[in-house]
């Protein structure tokens, strides 16, 4: 299954109705780094509908890049936490001079 990440091409001028800090909020997210749908309806607060009609808006202007991503990707904190069952299972000072 694929999935969508989205990211800032240059920072548009928002409409009087985007100006709260919802809006501010998903424009920061995304001036920063490629983010998916559910990532920006969480740090919004905003409802799903609400930011896929901003996202369209913004695709519309061309002020929205987006990529597919596989959603069986790892991410970062997959990886993170396979590294902690490796700590534990790494032998300690005491258990190597034996």
């Amino acid at each position: 299954m694929m999935n969508k990440e989205y990211r800032l091409a240059s920072w548009p001028e928002l409409t009087p109705a985007q100006h709260r800090t919802a809006y501010r909020r998903m424009l920061s997210e995304m001036s920063q780094r490629y983010v998916s749908l559910a990532q920006l309806v969480d740090s919004s607060g905003l409802k799903r509908p609400e930011v896929k009609q901003f996202l369209e808006t913004l695709e519309a202007s061309g002020k929205l890049l987006a990529r597919d991503v596989c959603a069986t990707k790892h991410s970062r904190w997959t990886v993170l936490r396979g590294m902690g069952s490796w700590f534990r299972r790494a032998p300690t000072p005491a258990e190597q001079q034996r």
